[in-house]
């Protein structure tokens, strides 16, 4: 039997990192096969597994360290805190309390939950050009949107415009009723609801309206320079190769682009290929471009989305290639 003590200065702290009813504690419990005790402001850690103990001890004093500097512990913080932990990484866990990407309308902040949040946030602080792939939870529109409002608050850009593919392949608008915006509507909403978020229904209406905000499908950038502005590409991965470098070749004088895109939810005709993956080929280890690749341990959802992206990746891997088709072709002898 292994065990290890943690001294606690604040009680609250400990209320925070417990969570309800010990919920947090009983995932670092359940997840390390070890058991925690509180006792006379000490933290005792016991264990068969002297590694699996370290690990508990090291996952716990990140915790902690994260309530010290006013963050609300979540489950889905104790998770990933815990696999940052076995994989070494524990003293890049106050990383992700370090910085504000935004301040939504309602005064909420908006931070980094993963190192690779971070990472994309970085890159798009420090790069023209950020391509962000990842599979759905990964927080890439929304922290795009969020990096596009500050730039906007701090008179760093004069325009946020917001695109995508308004339909999974070929942009076919005219099924919908009603005109151009009502048509967009849809396809569009996911961005609409973090503006929302970031300026408050109002105010994003009056800079929709002055012209400040600009939401439209894809096919509208044809034709246009975008200077002043901060402008992202979201479900980039159903773009086509002549639909990418279309909107690559829009970026005018000061201005930023963010294309987002999960590779495995490309919805092109299979003849055709994704703008998103050629991109990241051809603009990888070009100046002032950044590649960030967010992965199933980045997914800020509930934690069964992050168990059926790993699921799916695994099969992926382990699958029997397709078998190829017989030759319909062939002539029959009489």
């Amino acid at each position: 039997m292994t065990e290890r003590t943690i001294s606690v200065d604040r009680v609250e702290q400990l209320i925070n990192v417990f969570g309800s009813f010990d919920e947090n504690l009983r995932i670092i419990e359940t997840e390390l096969g070890v058991k925690v005790l509180d006792r006379d402001a000490e933290l005792r850690i016991s264990g068969e597994d002297e590694e699996k103990v370290a690990w508990a001890e090291k996952a716990i004093e990140g915790l902690l360290d994260l309530a010290a500097r006013g963050e609300n512990i979540t489950a889905q913080n104790v998770r990933y805190i815990i696999r940052l932990a076995t994989e070494g990484k524990a003293e890049k866990i106050a990383e992700m309390a370090e910085g504000v990407v935004c301040i939504t309308a309602k005064g909420k902040p908006i931070k980094a939950k993963t190192l690779g949040q971070k990472a994309y946030i970085d890159a798009i602080k420090n790069n023209t050009v950020t391509v962000a792939v990842g599979p759905a939870g990964t927080g890439k529109t929304y922290l795009a949107v969020a990096a596009a409002v500050t730039a906007f608050r701090a008179k760093q850009v004069n325009r946020i415009i917001l695109t995508r593919p308004a339909v999974e392949a070929g942009e076919k608008l005219g099924f919908l009723p009603g005109d151009l915006q009502n048509k967009v509507d849809p396809y569009l909403r996911p961005l609409y609801d973090a503006l929302f978020d970031m300026f408050g229904p109002e105010t994003y209406q009056k800079y929709l309206e002055k012209g400040n905000i600009e939401v439209a499908p894809l096919a509208y950038m044809r034709g246009r320079t975008l200077d002043d502005s901060f402008i992202i590409l979201d479900e980039a991965q159903n773009t086509s190769r002549e639909q990418m470098k279309m909107f690559l070749t829009r970026l005018g004088f000061n201005s930023k682009i963010v294309i987002t895109g999960d590779e495995t939810q490309i919805d092109l005709p299979t003849d055709k290929v994704s703008g998103l993956k050629e991109a990241v080929k051809v603009l990888d280890k070009i100046e002032d471009v950044a590649i960030c690749r967010l992965t199933a341990a980045d997914v800020v959802r509930h934690v069964l989305v992050q168990r059926i992206i790993e699921a799916y990746e695994k099969y992926e891997k382990t699958r029997p290639e397709a078998l190829p088709r017989p030759n319909t072709n062939r002539r029959h002898s009489r």
